[in-house]
């Protein structure tokens, strides 16, 4: 036996499949709507990126209490002239020495080693900063992710719409003897298609739920949609203002902070080059006389400074190179933001274009060849052609729309500042 289904009845079985399911989710847990501000701070809450900064603190705690010590007083014992053969037979002869001895540090290599753990605190300060601005950046292109396949689903809906009615009206026609019946046979396919584009559309944005809350650490997301508006752009800020803000970016900023730590590093190698002191003071028993004497000694290295040359010569080379890296990555950024800048201004042109000029044209040229169908003027391939371009050209403006808050993420997180007058505006959004 065999169970006939057209693409009307499999469509209704998948979506009450899909109801079911969305039920059991909304009995069990609370469902909302999504900022982008909810976002943010859930995301800088909960993400387990920026914890392992506390960590680090920690580890540099320890090492600011380490680099504060004073070199450690040692006591020392020796014995001498014990168990030996005629007059140092026995313990007769013996010398018996207790010292204290320990080492003066020379050219403040106590400070200097403190300076450099403050410098590392700067850099993992920047460091730590620039990374929150890196998870914001994720945060706010995955919520644009959601907030255009939301669109996506609007236009599959609108698919999904006009497949029906245009099957409705190719079946009066068949049944008025005015058209074949392979007509009806297509628009059932293609009623058949827009209903699987939207079952597709669907598990999308399924998926870009769970990439969005992944963030901060849900497997299954309290929200079911995010507020915003796709098409709001805002005006733009020239270029020169914000390669100017790029300059302070966080990411820049860690160089700088490195820079100082290289510094102090360099400072650290060059106390190097004084030699500490050596000393030690006690006193010793001399058991054959019974007398006790002081006893006192220090020493120091010789040519500390030719020695140490080349610790030296390896900081200075260290801190040289963050400069260049920090140029190479202003080089990289400056590529990064005009790429941007220009492709955000073209999706924005296309976007504008295609809601304030083509799509109404297309929607008058639809309507009007829809009529014309139904009078017999026009065939089915130009109804359908009409009705596809219609789609077609509101697909393009979602993805214009898309690319252009994109481009203006990708410009906010370059900048580390939102840009002028709201390039996008989600609801409840935060600076």
């Amino acid at each position: 036996m065999y169970l006939k289904l057209d693409a009307r009845s499999i469509f209704i079985t998948l979506s009450l499949l899909l109801c079911i399911n969305s039920v059991g989710a909304t009995e069990s847990e609370p469902r909302e709507r999504l900022t982008l501000a909810m976002a943010i701070k859930q995301t800088l809450s909960l993400n387990p990126q920026l914890k392992v900064f506390g960590y680090r603190q920690q580890a540099l705690d320890g090492l600011a209490q380490t680099a504060g010590l004073s070199p450690a007083m040692e006591i020392g014992v020796e014995l001498e002239n014990v168990l030996g053969t005629g007059e140092a037979r026995g313990i007769g002869g013996a010398e018996l020495t207790v010292a204290l001895s320990s080492v003066l540090e020379m050219g403040d290599k106590r400070a200097a080693r403190s300076q450099v753990v403050s410098s590392s605190r700067a850099v993992l300060d920047a460091q730590k900063l620039a990374d929150s601005l890196d998870l914001l950046g994720d945060v706010t292109r995955r919520y644009i992710d959601v907030l255009a396949a939301q669109s996506q689903i609007s236009l599959a809906l609108e698919a999904q719409e006009l497949a029906s009615s245009t099957l409705d009206i190719v079946k009066k026609r068949v049944e008025a003897g005015a058209a074949p019946k392979a007509e009806e046979k297509r628009a059932t396919a293609a009623l058949g298609q827009a209903q699987l584009t939207l079952l597709s559309e669907l598990q999308r944005l399924d998926y870009l739920h769970i990439a969005l809350a992944a963030l901060w650490g849900e497997t299954n997301p309290q929200f079911s949609q995010v507020e915003g508006e796709l098409f709001r752009f805002g005006t733009d800020t020239d270029f020169e203002s914000l390669y100017a803000k790029v300059q302070r970016n966080p990411a820049i900023q860690v160089f700088a902070s490195e820079q100082r730590l290289r510094d102090t590093e360099v400072r650290l190698a060059e106390t190097q080059s004084t030699g500490d002191i050596s000393w030690s003071v006690g006193a010793r028993r001399l058991q054959g006389s019974r007398d006790t004497a002081l006893v006192a000694g220090f020493s120091m290295p010789l040519f500390s400074s030719k020695r140490n040359s080349g610790a030296v010569s390896t900081a200075l080379a260290q801190r040289n190179e963050v400069s260049v890296q920090r140029e190479v990555a202003l080089l990289n950024m400056y590529s990064q933001l005009y790429r941007a800048y220009h492709n955000r201004k073209q999706a924005i042109l296309s976007a504008e274009a295609l809601q304030n000029t083509i799509i109404p044209a297309l929607e008058q040229a639809l309507n009007e060849t829809q009529s014309a169908y139904q009078r017999g003027r026009y065939g089915y391939l130009e109804y359908i052609s009409a009705k596809q371009e219609l789609l077609n050209a509101r697909r393009t403006s979602i993805e214009a729309a898309f690319a252009a808050l994109t481009y203006g993420a990708e410009i906010e997180q370059l900048t580390a500042v939102p840009l002028a007058a709201s390039s996008y505006q989600f609801s409840g959004s935060t600076q």
